[in-house]
């Protein structure tokens, strides 16, 4: 197993920075905010000897009441979890009483630690410790996460107190992993459903919209599956009317990214709330990113008839170019149908990367254009001669003819509609790319000889007389 490092410390001692400098990614949501993190985020090292995994937390502070209670149980299990800890301070602050407490609190946990003085690029780095070696923590390290002073040096000497670890445990590539991404408005139950598939409360969940603020990825094994998981959790997108802060914007682009990174999308509706038009505007967005889809209607143990069927006819009427997807309706709270939810997860990644014959794409061509024939174009009919393959994920149909971009929208979803019907493709959009071949005479005018034109001027004659 690689070693596990834990960042603690106050909110906004730049822990998310480190956490990025050393995974020399931008996973974890940076901005000049306290208590931007809310859950644990995990990466694999990449500053250091060998490879380890490091865990970015949640600041903690002296007062621990609603949702800071909730951010404190995940630092305790991270803490649980730490082979080392990296206690970070703020060399501008100087030492706090908070980071006294903190201090205090770590000392009783016993696990290895190493005091790190973030922010010491603007001083001498011996006048930035001096400060912290009242907290009785060993010689502490000045760093600079957003500079990189520093980082390497402490790297290595935390490595001089770790256990070794098996470099072939961690050497697993992510192609085998199907990325999920978990998405929806803000408050439709998005983490506490990852929860539930976890089997335990790794995100933290609240009864407040924008509770998660970043996209947290989350290595995920089923019992008695091969098949392996990453889970993303994302904030919720509400309107772009009604973010103003700008700690949202940058969560929703992250989401985005997110829709771009995944493999499969599980998108989230509230069954309470109804289904509105956000709901089909990230539906559409999700449509055009070529994602393979599963549906999700949360919180339906709660409704009545009447209700149910009210969210029947939304779903239908507003988000009927869904109807690809498999729609589960569920209560991520307390369980009831989401057991099935990763098999169609399966289902929908493995037609959405499935590999399609050209013989066969070209039969149901030459049957789809036998049984409704594509109209003609100033009296020429388009003609529709092959396909192929030409793209996975999603699946991508060539087809090759004369006129084809002449071809209108109807005959397109037409042609749409009865491949994805006969394949058998279900979960997954499907796109068509249309081409024409090129005409080698088209723009060339023929160049007559004179034997040529003496004989059309002979029949010109001989019309003129006959006429």
């Amino acid at each position: 197993m690689l070693p596990v490092i834990t960042l603690i410390g106050r909110p906004n001692v730049g822990k998310s920075t480190l956490f990025n400098r050393l995974t020399r990614t931008r996973d974890a949501l940076v901005a000049d905010l306290p208590g931007l993190t809310r859950d644990r985020q995990y990466g694999i090292g990449r500053i250091g000897p060998r490879p380890y995994v490091i865990v970015d937390t949640g600041g903690l502070g002296s007062v621990a009441e609603g949702i800071e209670a909730l951010m404190e149980r995940q630092v305790q299990r991270a803490i649980e979890e730490a082979d080392h800890l990296l206690f970070l301070v703020d060399a501008r602050d100087g030492c706090t009483p908070e980071d006294l407490d903190l201090a205090q609190r770590l000392r009783r946990v016993g696990k290895p630690l190493t005091l790190v003085v973030n922010k010491s690029d603007t001083t001498d780095p011996t006048l930035a410790v001096a400060d912290f070696h009242r907290l009785g923590l060993g010689v502490p390290w000045a760093v600079s996460a957003t500079q990189g002073l520093g980082v390497h040096a402490l790297i290595d000497h935390v490595f001089e107190h770790l256990p070794e670890g098996t470099d072939a445990d961690w050497v697993q590539s992510e192609d085998d992993r199907i990325k999920v991404a978990v998405v929806g408005r803000p408050n439709v139950g998005k983490s506490t459903l990852i929860n539930r598939l976890l089997g335990e409360e790794r995100q933290v969940t609240f009864d407040s919209p924008g509770t998660t603020r970043d996209s947290i990825f989350i290595p995920f094994e089923r019992p008695g599956h091969a098949q392996r998981y990453t889970l993303i959790d994302t904030a919720g997108v509400r309107r772009r009317a009604r973010v103003t802060d700008p700690i949202e914007k940058f969560s929703v682009i992250k989401t985005l990214q997110a829709i771009e990174a995944a493999h499969v999308i599980i998108l989230v509706l509230d069954a309470q709330e109804g289904i509105g038009e956000q709901d089909a505007t990230l539906a559409g967005h999700i449509l055009e990113s070529g994602r393979a889809l599963v549906v999700a209607i949360n919180k339906w143990d709660g409704l009545d008839v009447d209700s149910r069927n009210r969210v029947r006819d939304q779903f239908a009427r507003k988000l009927a170019f869904l109807d690809f997807a498999k729609l589960h309706r569920v209560s991520a709270l307390h369980g009831t149908g989401v057991g099935h939810l990763l098999d169609d997860v399966d289902l929908a990644y493995a037609n959405a990367t499935r590999d399609l014959a050209t013989p066969e794409l070209t039969r149901l061509l030459e049957a789809a254009v036998m049984e409704h024939q594509p109209p003609l174009v100033k009296g020429r009919r388009i003609k529709l001669r092959y396909a192929h393959q030409g793209g996975r994920n999603p699946p991508l149909i060539v087809i090759h003819g004369n006129q084809t971009d002449k071809v209108p929208e109807s005959y397109k979803r037409y042609l749409i509609n009865r491949f994805r019907k006969e394949l058998d493709l279900l979960g997954t959009p499907l796109r068509l790319e249309f081409k024409s071949g090129s005409n080698p005479y088209q723009g060339r005018r023929n160049t007559l000889t004179a034997r040529q034109i003496a004989k059309r001027q002979r029949l010109k004659r001989f019309t003129q007389r006959k006429g």
